[in-house]
């Protein structure tokens, strides 16, 4: 049995849920969302209390059976408390500023970039003077949205091994480098 599959996940007063043709449909104080329920995988609403099992013991069922269970625990989150996702913004002449919908990246490129934020997602920028660096934090419900949005703007100007300029994330380690040595 699934470690995980077999943990019930209690759905809080505030949180609507059902489950309706393989989906589980959840609207909280945040929003709405809904997650797939793989085939094989079975799930009971029942008290405030949802619970999955799977219909046979076969491989890619087994594999699926934690799966729905945490992309249901994911979507209870997001709708009740949401998810927030920082970046840092580190080099010489390196920028953001959170312009209505869009992020404007100074990043050394000939041209500032401007990223698009999906509907959603918000973002704000903050000049930290400790670190020198900025401080994008990008907020939402939609946990895989919210990581798939950091990914394409950390992917902008990757950080690089030497001195470190680039975008991170806030709890990511970069290790640097030795340049070449003269002698």
């Amino acid at each position: 049995m699934s470690r995980i599959g077999k943990m019930p996940i209690v759905i809080p007063a505030n949180v609507k849920a059902s489950v309706k043709n393989d989906r589980f449909f959840v609207e909280g104080p945040k929003g709405k969302l809904d997650a797939p329920i793989p085939s094989g995988i079975s799930a009971t609403l029942e008290d405030g209390t949802l619970s999955f099992s799977r219909q046979s013991e076969l491989g890619p069922v087994r594999a699926s059976h934690g799966l729905a269970r945490a992309l249901a625990a994911n979507c209870v989150l997001g709708v009740t408390e949401g998810y927030e996702r920082k970046l840092h913004v580190i080099g010489v002449g390196y920028r953001a500023a959170v312009q209505g919908n869009s992020i404007e990246f100074h990043l050394g490129y000939s041209h500032p970039i401007n990223f698009e934020l999906p509907k959603g997602i918000s973002a704000e920028a903050v000049a930290d003077k400790a670190t020198k660096a900025t401080i994008v934090t990008l907020q939402g419900i939609d946990k895989q949205l919210i990581g798939q949005v950091a990914a394409n703007i950390r992917a902008l100007r990757k950080p690089e091994p030497y001195k470190g300029k680039g975008i991170r994330y806030a709890d990511e380690h970069i290790r640097i480098k030795a340049g070449k040595a003269g002698k």
